[in-house]
């Protein structure tokens, strides 16, 4: 029993935390879901905590079609002071824009560097080099 508790709980903080950091990827969730799970519940733990891990990773990959469709866009670029960093908003005075066919997600270029921002609360999700 407290292993199913324990791997419910394991994998409760993998869905949170995979919210927070959307830069994942399905590879990066599976390991740290089978570490996470691992040192908590043991091999089974580990099992369970990948194939979470893997899930969330998977639901916030971005589509290559947006990646691409930013990287053709042609936009200034805003010079900030504050740094940029994947889960933080992005200052108010830069300026969102749309990227075309994906209404879920704005992109801006920031300090000559494209990032893809979820729209209403502004956080940097990728940054593309």
């Amino acid at each position: 029993m407290n292993k199913r508790l324990a791997v419910s709980l394991v994998a409760a903080s993998l869905l949170t935390s995979g919210a927070a950091f959307a830069q994942s990827t399905t590879q990066q969730g599976a390991a740290n879901g089978a570490a996470a799970g691992g040192s908590v519940a043991g091999p089974v733990g580990e099992v369970v905590g990948g194939t979470v891990g893997a899930a969330v990773g998977l639901g916030l990959e971005i589509p290559n079609a947006v990646i691409t469709s930013v990287t053709a866009e042609r936009a200034p670029s805003v010079t900030v002071r504050e740094r940029v960093v994947v889960g933080e908003p992005l200052p108010e005075a830069v300026e969102l824009r749309p990227v075309p066919s994906h209404t879920e997600y704005r992109y801006a270029v920031v300090n000559d560097r494209r990032v893809i921002v979820e729209p209403r609360t502004r956080k940097v999700i990728k940054i593309i080099d």
